[in-house]
C-alpha cells in the first residue's frame, strides 16, 4: 500500500482517512504485539486499528502500561472482542482506546469506507458502558472522542464527541500544552511543546475540568482530563498522533499518572519532572 499521507496543509483540518494503515489484518498485527498475555485473563484490554498511525502508537501504548506493571495486556483489533475481552476481566481491568472507528458517512471517505466505516454493535456499547458501571477504568487516547459517532452515549463515557460541522485541529505540527491542575495526573508538571495534533471544539460533557490545554482559533481547548463515569473512572487525552508524542517525556508521564490513578494505585509526583533540572 502506498506510504501514509502526510497531514492536509490547511488550518482547520479534520480527521484525514489515511489507506496506509490497517485493514482488517489489523487482528493478526494486534495479536502479536508485546504485552500480549499467555494464558487467563487480561488485566488491560487494548482497542486498536483504523486509518491512523497505530501500528506505530499501540506497542508503545502496551510498553507504558508495562512501565507502571500493568503486564497482562491483551491487544485487539475488534471492538466486539475488546468489549468481551473486558467484561471476562472483571471490575479492575482497564481499558484503552487507541483505535479510530466511525461511519465515514462524508462523500471524501468514500475510497475507503468499505476497509474502514464502522458502525458500533449492541454489544460494545452493553459492554463498554458496563465495564465503568460497574467500576472499570477507561483511558481514551487521542481520536477516541471520534469513534463511535452513531452511539450518543459514548460522549458520557468519554467526554467529548467530535462534531463534523464544526470540530477540527489545525495540521499536524508543534503544539504548545498549557498545564492546568491541580490533580496527580499533573502536579509539578511543567508546560511543554510537542509534535502533534491538537483537536478543538468538540462538544464536551459538562463536567470536563481540563488539565492541559492548546489554544487555537483563539479559544484554549482541553485537551486532558480525568472524571469519574457510573463507578469507575475515565481518562481522556487527545493528544497521541504519531510515535513522536508517546516518545515526548512529560506526555509520557501523564500517560503513566493517568494507568496510575484509573487503576487507582499510588501516583508519586514527588519525583522531579522530565526534562527538569533538580535544585
Amino acid at each position: 500500500m502506498p506510504a501514509e499521507p502526510t497531514s492536509p496543509p490547511a488550518t482547520g483540518a479534520e480527521p484525514v482517512a489515511r489507506t496506509a494503515q490497517p485493514t482488517p489484518g489489523d487482528a493478526v498485527a494486534a495479536a502479536r504485539l508485546p504485552g500480549r498475555p499467555t494464558g487467563g485473563t487480561a488485566r488491560a484490554v487494548v482497542l486498536t486499528g483504523g486509518p491512523h498511525p497505530f501500528s506505530a502508537t499501540t506497542p508503545r501504548v502496551v510498553d507504558l502500561l508495562a512501565d507502571v506493571g500493568v503486564t497482562n495486556t491483551v491487544v485487539v483489533a475488534d471492538p466486539d472482542a475488546a468489549a468481551e475481552q473486558v467484561g471476562a476481566a472483571g471490575r479492575g481491568a482497564l481499558l484503552v482506546l487507541n483505535t479510530l472507528r466511525w461511519r465515514m458517512q462524508a462523500d471524501r471517505y468514500a475510497p475507503v469506507r468499505e476497509v474502514h466505516a464502522y458502525a458500533t454493535s449492541p454489544a460494545v456499547r452493553r459492554g463498554f458502558a458496563a465495564h465503568l458501571d460497574r467500576g472499570g477504568a477507561l483511558l481514551a487516547l487521542h481520536a477516541a472522542p471520534i469513534c463511535f459517532d452513531d452511539w450518543p452515549g459514548w460522549r458520557d463515557l468519554v467526554g467529548a464527541a467530535w462534531r463534523w460541522d464544526r470540530s477540527h485541529h489545525p495540521p499536524l505540527g508543534e503544539v504548545h500544552v498549557r498545564v492546568g491542575g491541580p490533580h496527580p495526573l499533573v502536579d509539578g508538571l511543567d508546560d511543554f511543546t510537542i509534535l502533534d495534533e491538537a483537536y478543538g471544539f468538540m462538544d464536551l460533557a459538562d463536567d470536563v475540568e481540563p488539565l492541559a490545554t492548546a489554544r487555537h482559533g483563539g479559544v484554549d481547548h482541553p485537551l486532558l482530563w480525568a472524571r469519574r463515569v457510573g463507578a469507575g473512572r475515565a481518562v481522556t487525552s487527545t493528544l497521541g498522533h504519531g510515535a513522536e508524542s508517546f516518545d515526548h517525556p512529560t506526555h509520557r508521564e501523564i500517560l503513566r499518572r493517568s494507568v496510575r490513578w484509573l487503576l487507582d494505585t499510588s501516583v508519586d509526583t514527588s519525583v522531579e519532572p522530565p526534562g527538569r533540572e533538580p535544585g
